[in-house]
């Protein structure tokens, strides 16, 4: 497929890599194993870090993102998910909207939730679109760049 027969990506490539992050950052964390937590990150070897707390932005951060998606950029989303997953190809691109038409909006966002390598999934999806996290990462967030990038 060349570029010129690419299809549109509706959904904002900076959006969809937030989205990509915050979800990954989602998936790593556990319940709360360690209720009484040192005073000093050091003490308790920054494990406090992985587990959710009641004040944790987090889920809040990713809630959001997903939310305030318009029904294309949602439509987009999903379908990105999928063609990450190699259920569906560029080729297949508008037919992976229409069936993301038939989930409902309000249970979008328990369906992203519920898929532990979603955040893969969407990255995936994303490069075949020729956009890659190194660059998303580059543009703006080098300090982060290094712990969020595998080897």
């Amino acid at each position: 497929m060349t570029a010129a027969q690419s299809p549109q990506l509706g959904l904002d490539p900076e959006t969809a890599f937030f989205i990509v992050l915050k979800a990954r950052e989602f998936h790593t964390k556990v319940e709360l194993i360690d209720p009484d937590a040192a005073s000093e990150p050091a003490d308790d070897r920054a494990v406090d870090v992985l587990q959710f707390h009641p004040d944790d932005s987090v889920t809040d951060e990713l809630i959001a993102a997903i939310g305030s998606l318009n029904e294309e950029e949602r439509l987009d989303l999903i379908a990105l998910i999928w063609v990450g997953r190699g259920e569906y190809s560029l080729w297949q691109w508008q037919d992976a909207r229409e069936r993301a038409r038939r989930i409902d909006p309000e249970r979008v966002l328990d369906y992203i939730l519920g898929m532990p390598m979603v955040s893969d999934f969407l990255e995936e999806g994303l490069s075949r679109f020729g956009h890659h996290i190194r660059d998303h990462l580059n543009s703006g967030f080098v300090g982060a760049r290094d712990e969020l990038l595998p080897d």
